[in-house]
């Protein structure tokens, strides 16, 4: 295994702030195994940045009538703070707007252009004829043809994750107008991606069938199958990375061309910084490349990219893409559009010094084979009782009893107590879960050893001992020492704002992860440690999570305010036609099924006028029983028509609920009469 890793993380898009769907897919279990590779010895690059090329950046501009440049200033800071607040330790997080990422792309593509990798090609490309000016992908809606998903992108229809081209769309439409766009002329550079299919097939289908995620693979050999067709690499647009060819004014290389290469890029930027070569860690066979990206980037990483560097001639193709599955909250979808996520940069403030309780909730729901779900009520239990009551609970009640019997210095013990051999084999398990990027089941074993722990100290009682044997409460606390330290120092890759804490309490530094694997005593006898510990966790109580749940309800219905399933608007009526309308209250006299219709019921209905008939399609929302006796709201003076055989003599005023159930709109009093007007 190489000694030196390159590990990259999605960049994300600069058009908004970044929320728990992100970090639990990718950047807290990138972080997770870059800080564990450090731990380690490894020469590690941990490389992101902001991508700031992509169309929802334009589409954001345009929303709120400012310039491309002002989104992606304004989100860069907030999501590169983000990061950093919750301890995500990039080595460096730059963005595809600098001077060095502009010249890196750029030359990227003359390399590939000058070797004669692309293909140029007059193609129709879909152009608003109002706007004057070519529709990138994602300013093409229409109808998927996969699950007929009718706000489908040009790109990619984001209800199934197919991945699609313009030409696809059944009744496309310009975002940017609402005008079905035409087909123009144009010319681009392509990729011819099926040149590359028996180099993908060899390195991925034969060469990492037994070492990459069933996800990756299963999505990977599904393209091939299908067969890759060439993928244009350039776009008419004027906001991007400008083509560096003569003549190709008003065309910017491709956003998920000119994208990945940033990871080269940004470290690039740093290896300047820090007096490294960056072909030690791209152009180097001993180096390990290493993406993590969520499951919708997929073909990029696996196909595009790789095809792209293969072209290029002089880079490593990654040795893993452990794509991660998509995050739920409250088991509906995240979506940035409807406002339904937990934002980073808003749990930062609202949950202080809490960083770390979101890290181990996002770890534990990771969803790493499968899409996973978050709630506040998980969120809750996870920190009440598991980091309060089992891992913080021990490392206090350790160092309460050292600082109460021992004035703060550990006691002697046996160094050969067979209870340390569960601090080795926890550090060895979860190595071993890490080098798998098994994120879920490492966590698991750290806690496990903290459940030891505690569990440990529950049999031992040396609160009970030391009255009548100090020898035994020494080693009893001797022990509990080395697991604690151990503890902060397996944490430290997944909490390690928690780690920090531990280190402070025991007033010991750092060690490497095979010191923990090999070494049974972690902090020696007479060791001294802080006189009064701080708890490293806090209860979290109903009202603090209630009140994020209320958050989010309201965000439900401020979302049903512009109800997008709402039908629209009927022609417009004056207010004559209105008051030409009758409507009254009345009550349900009797209520009895059709002979032969599923869906009618037949009434007979007290108007206040008279007693009369009504059918009405209601059968599969209630049944006759419940019906006798309720008032309802009736059209009286619509024309009779025969249903059924029956003569109807009026219309019930309903309504649909969100489960598809028919609900009757009734008067708030019960005690109205029959027969009193409305309007």
């Amino acid at each position: 295994m190489s000694n030196r890793k390159m590990i990259t993380a999605a960049l994300p898009y600069a058009n908004g702030p970044v929320h728990i769907g992100h970090l639990a897919g990718v950047y807290i279990p990138a972080d997770v195994y870059a800080r564990f590779q450090r731990r380690l010895g490894k020469d590690v690059a941990f490389i992101c940045g902001s991508d700031e090329h992509g169309i929802p950046i334009t589409i954001r501009a345009k929303k709120e009538g400012v310039t491309p440049q002002d989104i992606v200033d304004k989100y860069h800071e907030i999501i590169k703070k983000s990061f950093s607040d919750l301890g995500i330790s990039f080595d460096e997080y730059s963005r595809t707007t600098s001077k060095k990422h502009y010249e890196t792309s750029q030359d990227f593509f003359k390399v590939l252009y000058e070797k004669g990798k692309f293909t140029e090609e007059v193609s129709e490309q879909y152009f608003d004829e109002q706007a004057g000016e070519f529709l990138a992908d994602r300013y093409i809606v229409g109808t998927c043809p996969n699950c007929g998903n009718e706000n489908a992108y040009g790109d990619q229809c984001e209800k199934c994750g197919t991945t699609l081209s313009p030409s696809e769309l059944i009744n496309p439409k310009s975002m940017l107008s609402g005008n079905v766009p035409v087909l123009k002329e144009t010319k681009n550079w392509y990729l011819p991606l099926n040149e590359y299919e028996d180099f993908l097939n060899e390195w991925i289908i034969e060469g990492h069938k037994d070492d990459w995620k069933p996800n990756v693979y299963g999505q990977v050999k599904s393209w091939l199958n299908d067969g890759l067709k060439p993928r244009a690499m350039t776009r008419d647009l004027n906001w991007g990375v400008p083509v560096p060819l003569p003549n190709a004014e008003g065309k910017v290389l491709y956003v998920w061309f000119d994208a990945p290469i940033g990871y080269i890029s940004f470290t690039k930027e740093w290896a300047e910084k820090n007096g490294k070569d960056w072909k030690d860690y791209w152009q180097n066979e001993n180096s390990d490349l290493v993406h993590f990206i969520g499951k919708d980037n997929i073909v990029f990483h696996c196909i595009i990219f790789p095809a792209m560097m293969k072209a290029h001639g002089d880079y490593i193709m990654p040795k893993n893409v452990p794509a991660f599955e998509f995050l739920n909250l409250e088991n509906d979808k995240i979506s940035t559009s409807r406002n339904w996520a937990v934002w980073a940069h808003e749990y930062v403030e609202e949950f202080p010094g809490q960083q770390d309780v979101l890290r181990y909730a996002l770890l534990s729901s990771a969803p790493e084979t499968k899409d996973n779900n978050f709630t506040w009520k998980d969120f809750q239990t996870k920190n009440n009782s598991e980091l309060v009551n089992i891992f913080g609970n021990f490392i206090n009640r350790v160092a309460v009893l050292i600082n109460k019997y021992f004035n703060g210095e550990v006691p002697e013990g046996d160094i050969n107590a067979p209870e340390l051999e569960q601090i080795s084999k926890s550090a060895i398990e979860i190595r071993n879960y890490l080098d798998n990027y098994e994120f879920r089941n490492a966590l698991t074993a750290f806690m496990n050893l903290a459940r030891f722990g505690n569990g440990y100290l529950q049999n031992e009682e040396p609160w009970k001992t030391f009255e009548n044997d100090v020898e035994k409460t020494k080693n009893t606390l001797f022990i509990g020492a080395q697991i604690a330290v151990a503890l902060g120092n397996l944490a430290e890759p997944f909490l390690p704002f928690t780690a920090e804490k531990i280190y402070e309490i025991f007033n010991v530094n750092q060690l490497d992860w095979t010191s923990i694997e090999n070494s049974k005593v972690l902090i020696e006898a007479g060791h001294k440690i802080v006189e009064k510990a701080p708890l490293i966790y806090s209860k979290i109580e109903d009202s603090v999570i209630d009140a994020q749940i209320e958050k989010l309800e309201q965000t439900k219905q401020n979302n049903k305010k512009t109800n997008p399933n709402a039908n629209p608007m009927k022609e417009e009526i004056s207010f004559d036609d209105f008051a030409k309308i009758d409507l009254r209250t009345a009550t349900i006299l009797e209520a009895e099924k059709v002979e032969k219709a599923d869906k009618l019921l037949k009434f007979k209905v007290d108007t206040g006028v008279d007693i009369r008939t009504v059918v009405s399609g209601v059968a599969e929302s209630f049944t006759p029983e419940e019906l006798i006796g309720k008032q309802v709201m009736i059209l009286l003076n619509l024309a009779p028509r025969k249903i059924r055989g029956i003569e109807s003599q009026g219309m019930f005023l309903l309504t649909t609920k969100p489960d598809g159930k028919l609900s009757f709109v009734t008067p708030d009093d019960s005690n109205v009469e029959n027969g009193i007007e409305i309007g």
